[in-house]
């Protein structure tokens, strides 16, 4: 559900990939973030911040897992820091890198999907670690 959710906001309404992962994951588990503060809080982080750094799907899932775990702040939240770099960790292993520059020359087409592999990987994991979260 979660990938299908990111699918309409990045392929079909033309959001970066951390505004749609964190719109996504906001619609699907009810993270209480008003729509347009997802916007304009991730809006920066999309093709790598950018300037090809850290990937904006993987922001936007630190952002979703954030919201999910929170309850004040980061550094009073357990097992929030543990949980966030296991996240980055899985992430890597399943693409090779956490920088948009080494990603998106292996994974963007031109044919309208972009980066929405990487999207949907993002959300494959981000979908099971707050699951996890839920259970």
């Amino acid at each position: 559900m979660l990938v299908s959710s990111a699918r309409r906001y990045y392929v079909e309404e033309d959001y970066n990939c951390a505004e749609s992962v964190l719109l996504a994951a906001n619609e699907v588990y009810g993270l209480g973030i008003d729509p347009q503060s997802c916007v304009r809080l991730l809006g920066a982080f999309g093709g790598g911040m950018g300037c090809g750094g850290l990937c904006g799907a993987l922001a936007g899932s630190l952002a979703a897992l954030g919201a999910g775990m929170m309850a004040g702040r980061a550094h009073t939240t357990e097992g929030l820091k543990e949980r966030c770099a296991g996240f980055v960790e899985g992430f890597e292993a399943a693409l090779a890198s956490r920088e948009c520059r080494e990603i998106k020359p292996r994974r963007f087409v031109e044919d309208g999907e972009r980066c929405f592999d990487t999207v949907r990987i993002a959300c494959e994991l981000l979908e099971m670690e707050l699951d996890a979260l839920r259970a």
